[in-house]
């Protein structure tokens, strides 16, 4: 048996169904999925649990305390929720590039 971990991250264009892959080692499963939005999120971390037997999951900073309750109640209570969180200095890295990039253009 191995230890089965999903990492979930935003992009304005993401397309979960091309936008994934698996890592495994024979002790270890990291699945990752890139999505575009909450209700990806809620679908693909709940078909993970369920298909993969997941027994955590990371998701990347841009969930919001709500989605993060959402998607633990989503996915029950014996799959552990956990975020990325960084300092200060580092989500203004981030946010700056980000920004740049377009991440947060109006549509």
């Amino acid at each position: 048996m191995s230890f089965n971990v999903a990492f979930v991250a935003h992009a304005p264009d993401a397309n979960p169904e091309k936008n994934q892959c698996l890592i495994e080692t024979p002790m270890y499963k990291l699945f990752v999925r890139v999505v575009q939005s909450q209700e990806q999120a809620v679908k693909i971390c709940q078909e993970l649990v369920k298909e993969e037997g997941i027994h955590a999951i990371l998701l990347c900073p841009g969930f919001t305390h709500k989605d993060i309750a959402e998607l633990a109640e989503a996915v029950g209570t014996k799959t552990g929720v956990f975020v990325a969180r960084g300092d200060s200095p580092s989500n203004n890295i981030v946010a700056e590039v980000m920004t740049r990039e377009g991440w947060f253009a109006r549509r």
